[in-house]
């Protein structure tokens, strides 16, 4: 590091973790924090993300130390790396809300709780932010960035970067997001579980994963957690779907995804085999038509909470069904959900040198760059990479674009060589060998 950083200026930082929970969280906070302290600066931990920061008023909402945000010290900081849960919390609190375009962020009533982080972050003498969070909260990231080119040319300024998060690994600009090697390990254990209850009882799981716009996360979960099936948004083809009211409309077909499942189980039937695992990305409950949809308020970010539809018991009822239906035996299916108890796991030793990495970028990001509207992302062998947020958001729609799995890609097919495949159907025999996937 040269004698004299680009960001010398840079002196309070403030940090804040904003949507779900990740392992390894607090291995990002930490080694954020840690390098500012140890470099003579004050890190600043905001409490429960955006929640207090976009409510700030001077008189009627003060934030308070220990109350909202919390000093940090080097003593706060020992042996947090492999903990779990985030020091700091974290909340899905949006002050962007109802900001759809550049033009909005002039508009007084559209950024006024933009407006309240902005004085916040002023009124504490904070000259730069670090943003954990997903790809909502780099939105909200970029939203202050611009936000504040917009200000008087005199307005004190204070920089922006975003460190990506979430366990889904849809993130563009970056190869792997902290926390998901850990709870793809920790879904794939549970999955090997019920895979041996499975061949115990003869009967099948239908697994529902968290994934709501990319399935990463949940073949991820198949591959390592040996599934005989996995199928994300990427796989919602015509083969799983039905027109809809409008030209070119289409809508996933339940029934078409049970057909699906029980011509998997008919295959492995055939082949001796009567058990078996299915994993479900929850994000295809979204591609539903509206009417099948449950009835729930969407949340800050205007998501529908899946958890709360239940994509994996449904379809296995379905499956049941279906089954006797067209052979006349029974066969048990059980649906459940997997994913909120990886969220806070201890986190895989790769994703603590991954989160930790991050944090560290971070602090080099504005200390020894001077950057500001920025990603931290991480290349190679751990190597640093700064991406300008222009990159990764649509200056049209201000919205982020998801890293979807590319079909026919070799991650894809790895998924797709290691489960049944029931395009070739072999009619197994005693004595005779047979195709088993």
């Amino acid at each position: 590091m040269s004698a004299t950083p680009k960001g010398d200026h840079i002196r309070r930082v403030g940090l804040v973790f904003s949507g779900g929970p990740a392992p390894a969280a607090n291995a990002v906070i930490s080694s954020a924090a840690i390098s500012l302290i140890e470099d003579g600066r004050s890190a600043i931990g905001f409490f429960h993300g955006y929640s207090n920061l976009q409510d700030y008023h001077p008189v009627t909402h003060r934030l308070l130390p220990d109350e909202h945000y919390r000093i940090f010290e080097e003593r706060d900081l020992r042996g947090l790396r492999n903990s779990r849960g985030i020091i700091i919390g974290t909340a899905r609190s949006n002050p962007g809300k109802g900001i759809e375009t550049s033009a909005h962020l002039t508009d007084q009533a559209r950024t006024e709780k933009l407006r309240n982080v902005y004085n916040a972050l002023v009124d504490l003498d904070i000259d730069a932010l670090i943003s954990i969070g997903g790809d909502d909260t780099l939105k909200t990231a970029n939203f202050l960035f611009e936000y504040q080119k917009r200000l008087p040319k005199e307005a004190r300024r204070v920089q922006v970067i975003h460190l990506p998060k979430t366990i889904d690994n849809d993130y563009r600009g970056i190869d792997f997001t902290f926390g998901f090697f850990t709870a793809v390990d920790v879904m794939a254990k549970e999955l090997q579980n019920l895979r041996a209850d499975a061949m115990a009882t003869g009967s099948y799981f239908i697994v529902e994963t968290m994934g709501r716009k990319a399935g990463w996360l949940s073949y991820g979960v198949a591959i390592a957690g040996e599934a005989n099936l996995v199928l994300a948004v990427e796989d919602v083809d015509d083969s799983l779907t039905m027109p809809g009211a409008k030209p070119g409309e289409r809508f996933l077909s339940l029934e078409k995804l049970t057909d699906r499942i029980v011509a998997l189980i008919e295959t492995r039937d055939r082949r001796g085999k009567h058990y078996g695992t299915v994993v479900l990305a929850e994000g295809i409950a979204e591609m539903l038509p509206p009417a099948q949809l449950p009835d729930a308020p969407l949340d800050e970010h205007g998501h529908l909470p899946l958890g709360r539809f239940d994509l994996g018991k449904l379809v296995a009822q379905m499956v049941t069904k279906r089954y006797e239906e067209k052979t006349g035996r029974k066969k048990k299916a059980t649906g459940l959900q997997l994913g909120y108890e990886s969220r806070c796991a201890p986190p895989h030793a790769f994703d603590v040198m991954l989160g930790s990495q991050l944090g560290i970028g971070a602090y080099r990001a504005l200390v020894e760059e001077n950057l500001d509207g920025h990603m931290v992302s991480v290349v190679g062998q751990l190597d640093l990479a700064y991406v300008p947020f222009k990159d990764l958001i649509n200056a049209q729609t201000m919205k982020t674009e998801v890293r979807l799995i590319k079909p026919g890609s070799d991650y894809h097919r790895l998924a797709r060589f290691l489960e049944t495949r029931t395009d070739k159907i072999v009619d197994w025999q005693p004595g005779r060998r047979r195709e088993e996937k």
